[in-house]
């Protein structure tokens, strides 16, 4: 059975904690140059990306990337019949292992890019999470980078699942974009 080397997860979010609007829309005012930057060459350093049917990174690699597009509408693993490098993967029905060995991807660095229950289904297994904040953008009512947001923060969350603050990175001083990498203890 493949292993996995490392699961990392990626978003950017609101001031209050929130990936798109009311409407499942990613704002334009978080689609920052210099978290673009930062999230393509951290999918470049991974091996397969897992996201939910929504999602998808937009890159200019994107095409070339292993992929699990995690859903319901399979019992287990079944081939994505929309990208051959992909897969449809159901948590209920086969374990990440399983979905790993399916794309053929042993000892995988894995990075999960959302939506909220995709990146709440990892909360146990980050070895890290990079955390980019659009500090002046606010989407009351939107959705939530955790399935417990807004109720707590997304650093509480992290937290309350052992993860600590490593580092935090500034990406654009005159906006105010900053990365926080949160690791495990």
């Amino acid at each position: 059975m493949a292993a996995v080397a490392r699961i990392e997860g990626y978003a950017i979010v609101s001031a209050d904690g929130m990936l798109a609007d009311a409407g499942g829309v990613m704002p334009e005012a978080l689609k920052q140059p210099a978290d673009q930057r930062f999230f393509e060459a951290g999918l470049d350093a991974a091996d397969v990306m897992v996201h939910g049917r929504h999602s998808h990174e937009q890159q200019a690699n994107s095409s070339r990337r292993l992929r699990l597009v995690v859903t319901r509408s399979v019992d287990a693993v079944e081939a994505d019949p929309s990208n051959a490098l992909g897969r449809l993967w159901n948590p209920a029905g086969a374990s990440l292992e399983s979905a790993l060995d399916a794309l053929g991807a042993a000892d995988a660095v894995v990075a999960v890019i959302g939506g909220t229950d995709v990146f709440g289904l990892f909360l146990d297994r980050y070895d890290a999470f990079h955390l980019t904040r659009g500090p002046k953008v606010r989407l009351p009512g939107g959705r939530p980078v955790f399935p417990s947001v807004p109720n707590l923060t997304p650093e509480a969350v992290l937290a309350e699942h052992g993860l600590v603050e490593r580092e935090h990175e500034v990406l654009d001083a005159p906006t105010g974009l900053v990365v926080t990498h949160w690791v495990q203890r």
